[in-house]
């Protein structure tokens, strides 16, 4: 790895580590020529499937697209960049587990409406609004009521508080 500061084409690993995810490693480094430090991440690339527009185009997949899509629905909310980053690596795996060659935009929105679902309410909301183009106040106000019931059974399921109706009607 060349160094950024003095471009020295040597340089040392200082320290590894890799996240729960184990999809990135992240290096410290050390130029011995300038004594500089930095940090770099390695990650395996993958193939990733072309993604087929709505108009009939391909284009290649780009990872930071989606993640500066995702990152405007984030925008001031409490949710970390890994967070972020872990979100866009368990989009991507679904990507490459389908096994196919190309998939369609929409099945990319769908995954990161469903992503956004687990890390923030509103950031799911403000994506949400925008992905099925909502411009009806009404309707936004049932979204909203729909992702708010939504979250509020995962909360209870998480719990363990749900119950299946057969459940239910055994007890009685």
């Amino acid at each position: 790895m060349r160094c950024p500061f003095c471009q020295n084409p040597t340089t040392c690993v200082v320290d590894s580590r890799a996240p729960d995810t184990g999809a990135i490693i992240r290096r410290r480094r050390q130029c011995p020529a300038c004594g500089k430090r930095f940090t770099t991440f390695e990650r395996v690339y993958l193939a990733l499937p072309y993604i087929v527009k709505k108009g009939g185009g391909r284009v290649e997949y780009d990872r930071e697209k989606l993640r500066s899509s995702m990152l405007i629905a984030l925008r001031k909310r409490p949710v970390s960049p890994d967070r972020l980053d872990e979100a866009v690596d368990r989009i991507e795996q679904k990507m490459m587990l389908s096994g196919e060659r190309e998939i369609r935009s929409s099945r990319v929105g769908e995954l990161v409406l469903e992503a956004l679902r687990d890390l923030d309410t509103i950031a799911y909301i403000r994506f949400a609004s925008v992905y099925f183009n909502i411009n009806d106040p009404e309707a936004f106000a049932e979204m909203i009521e729909r992702a708010a019931r939504d979250r509020a059974d995962r909360r209870k399921a998480a719990e363990g508080d749900v119950f299946s109706v057969k459940d239910d009607e055994a007890v009685e």
